[in-house]
């Protein structure tokens, strides 16, 4: 596919990131070339959504197969009380053209496996994990670093959240190395709850970090875990070691 430049009125659309030191009209014309993959467009997947379409991500795949509910708009700004009942992935897109009719969005309804991921990452930049379980965790993991894909994974549940880089082409320790320690956990907002604005700023910093990872622009969060405390609104970052037996990095 042909590189795409950008037009004088996308220059100025985007200007208040262009003037940023460093960043200037190559980095946001790689933002206009990228491609990611979100997946889930639940709280974390909303959040993260809308600031990558307003910074101009040029294409977006988002996979979620469930259906709007009415305990989901607490939190899910991406959908609206006239879309409960209708899939996600659907009412995300109608309101992320909304917000930049320059952006191509794809929707997948359904639950992928391994090799359905091995077969849609290829060909994409980036990967947002904005799940809310621990087996679709450890599957995009391994479909990303198998192919050399970053992948940004985030986490929020109760006042907590959580925030992780995986960066292939930087040998970087993967979720695996960390998700070992977390056992079967079957937590869910259903039963633990989750306070509004915490997966707001988690799904922003996926935001925020895949575009540092793309652009390769300031310094991006790899190799450890980010842990957020809203009770605080604290942050804690511990390292992460890569695993010498890790099954997928090492």
């Amino acid at each position: 596919m042909s590189t795409k430049y950008l037009t004088t009125e996308q220059a100025m659309r985007y200007n208040r990131q262009i003037v940023l030191p460093n960043f200037d009209l190559d980095k946001q014309e790689i933002l206009l070339n990228a491609k990611i993959l979100i997946v889930g467009v639940g709280g974390l997947g909303c959040a993260a959504a809308q600031y990558l379409v307003a910074a101009g991500v040029g294409e977006i795949t988002l996979i979620d197969d469930d259906k709007v509910e009415k305990t989901n708009l607490q939190r899910q700004i991406l959908h609206a009380e006239a879309d409960v009942g209708i899939n996600k992935c659907l009412s995300a897109k109608a309101s992320l053209e909304q917000m930049n009719s320059d952006i191509k969005i794809h929707v997948i309804q359904k639950r992928l496996e391994l090799d359905n991921y091995l077969e849609l990452i290829e060909s994409l930049d980036l990967v947002l994990d904005c799940t809310d379980n621990l087996t679709s965790r450890n599957t995009l993991n391994q479909a990303c670093y198998q192919l050399g894909k970053p992948l940004v994974s985030g986490a929020a549940i109760r006042m907590e959240g959580q925030l992780m880089n995986i960066v292939p082409a930087e040998k970087s320790a993967c979720y695996a190395c960390v998700s070992a320690y977390f056992g079967e956990q079957n937590l869910s907002c259903v039963e633990s709850g989750v306070m509004s604005p915490v997966v707001g700023i988690i799904g922003a910093m996926q935001a925020l970090e895949a575009i540092k990872v793309l652009c390769d622009y300031g310094v991006a969060s790899v190799n450890q875990i980010m842990m957020f405390d809203g009770m605080t609104a604290t942050w804690q970052t511990f390292k992460v070691p890569k695993k010498i037996n890790c099954s997928i990095c090492a």
